[in-house]
């Protein structure tokens, strides 16, 4: 007979699920032992960077990652993370050991009670099996929901005695039926709908298309490039972009929305509608007052996600897939007439100060040295417009950015996407107090010799926080500054090469050796001056 581990692997294996992001502990290592050779381990030193890891794999391979912490404890080191993968729309099945059911009810130590409620809300499902023979189909399921739009994680306890427990062969049969389960989800517009938004367009005086993450995660990109290319319509970027979801350098791309409700009002002034893909209505934060639109200004959003199309605070909303509406809407529009807009002037910023670089110098150098198809990985939140600036990035699958706000996404996530995508070089640019919320990533980057160019800009300071001091009028907080860190000093302690640049050619030399390297991970530290953004 075979055991309730030999069906999880096979319905692991039926799903294409191969890799394990993990750091186990005891309740986990009856599910790993006798790890197959057709499996790959990958070990993080704390929960949160596992976590970080798994979600910039499967963003990056565009597969479904599993995640392997230890029962209560791990779950909740991870739960930082969790929530970051949860904004990012990340399919990842999330499992955590528990303790022998014989002693659950005595909770017995590093039983987790209530397993089921301790990552809520932040997974689209939580559960533990009733019986053992229920582990390979809940797996199963667990896999179809984390793979259902809008995609997330999702989590299961799994006690450690069920492993080796031995399954019937209808229980066998049902595990592997259940894994063979093949869903599709394309969802089309209904043809009355589209046609009456697309009269609504031709009406309109002057409208203008918002792209968010979903069009690049949907597989929308070459869609919704088409649609704006075929009408002329300006594009801009919804607020806080976790993704690129339309060419940077195009001469119809506006730039990036406030994310804050006067400013981002203001910014959509002489359009009287707003058609808004793949992205919600919209991500604010801080709080600044003031209209969501202008006057007279209409808007619908076009989304895989039926919450999101309800928790918009205004507008209308057709719930389909994105590229198929996109490309039915296109082929019942006119085609634009001469005279495009005229490009977005781009926002500028001081090249030097003092000797030091100025951020937007930083990283021109650095864009300069990454190779054309990088995939960029962003953690410097103080520092995002001058990225873009930069960096222009105008292919699909070729930025990540945590959509959660909580800082550790970035340097877990950059050697969780050079594993998933091992083919393209892999620059995560990353602050220097940033990196310190995942550093350990550090260590496996180096252990699995993952090549991965890791460019610290260096402040001395969480800079994000001083912006939010001025505009909360909260100057004298405690905590601001971070004073003394050497984040080469820790790298070398994880055995990751270091450098640290002083100039832009010395830095653009660094980081294109450093990507067309494949031989681990190389850390290059450089100071930069404080830039706050501004609304």
């Amino acid at each position: 007979m075979r055991t309730v581990r030999e069906s999880v692997l096979d319905v692991l294996r039926a799903r294409g699920i191969t890799t394990v992001f993990g750091n186990p502990g005891s309740t986990e290592l009856p599910m790993l032992k006798r790890f197959p050779e057709d499996f790959r381990y990958v070990l993080g030193l704390q929960e949160a960077v596992v976590v970080g890891m798994a979600d910039g794999f499967a963003l990056a391979s565009r597969s479904t990652s599993l995640v392997n912490l230890h029962t209560g404890p791990g779950t909740g080191n991870a739960m930082g993370a969790i929530l970051n993968a949860r904004a990012n729309r990340t399919p990842m099945v999330v499992t955590a050991g528990q303790q022998v059911r014989a002693m659950l009810t005595m909770e017995a130590l590093l039983s987790n009670p209530q397993a089921t409620l301790l990552p809520q809300p932040a997974v689209k499902w939580a559960y533990e099996p009733p019986r053992p023979a229920d582990v390979p189909a809940a797996l199963a399921r667990a896999v179809q929901i984390a793979e259902t739009p809008p995609h997330g994680p999702v989590f299961l306890s799994l006690p450690m005695d069920d492993f080796d427990a031995e399954l019937t062969e209808a229980e066998d049969l049902a595990g592997r039926a259940a894994a063979a389960r093949r869903i599709t989800h394309a969802a089309a517009p209904d043809a009355a709908t589209v046609t009456a938004l697309a009269d609504r367009i031709s009406r309109a005086r002057s409208a203008v298309l918002v792209v968010g993450d979903d069009v690049d995660a949907s597989g929308a990109w070459d869609a919704v490039l088409a649609l704006a290319e075929h009408t002329g319509l300006p594009v801009w970027a919804a607020p806080v972009a976790a993704r690129v979801s339309f060419p940077r350098s195009h001469p119809q791309f506006r730039g990036d929305l406030a994310p804050a409700i006067g400013p981002l009002g203001r910014q959509l002034a002489g359009h009287d509608l707003v058609v808004v893909i793949g992205a919600p209505v919209f991500r604010y934060y801080p709080y600044v007052p003031g209209s969501h639109l202008p006057e007279g200004t209409e808007l619908v959003l076009l989304t895989r996600d039926a919450e999101e199309a309800a928790r918009a605070p205004l507008g209308d909303a057709v719930v389909a897939d994105l590229a198929l509406t996109v490309r039915a809407l296109a082929e019942r529009l006119p085609a634009a007439g001469a005279g495009a807009p005229a490009p977005h002037e781009q926002v500028r910023f001081p090249e030097s100060a003092d000797g030091v670089l100025t951020p937007l110098a930083a990283l021109t150098a650095i864009a300069q040295g990454a190779p054309e198809n990088t995939l960029w990985v962003n953690e410097s939140p103080s520092n995002v417009p001058q990225f873009h600036e930069a960096t222009r990035i105008s292919a699909p699958d070729s930025y990540l950015f945590s959509a959660g706000g909580g800082l550790g996404f970035g340097a877990a996530a950059a050697v969780g996407a050079q594993l998933g995508a091992p083919d393209r070089p892999v620059v995560c640019v990353i602050g220097d107090g940033s990196i310190h919320y995942a550093v350990q990533a550090l260590w496996t980057a180096a252990a699995y010799k993952v090549p991965v160019t890791f460019v610290v800009l260096s402040n001395a300071k969480y800079a994000i926080l001083h912006w939010f001091a001025q505009l909360e009028h909260a100057q004298g907080a405690p905590g601001l500054d971070i004073p003394g860190l050497d984040i080469t000093a820790v790298a070398d302690g994880y055995g990751v090469r270091t450098h640290r640049a002083q100039g832009a050619g010395e830095l653009t030399k660094l980081v294109r050796d450093a990507a067309a390297q494949q031989d681990g991970p190389v850390l290059i530290d450089v100071p930069v001056t404080t830039e706050l953004p501004s609304l």
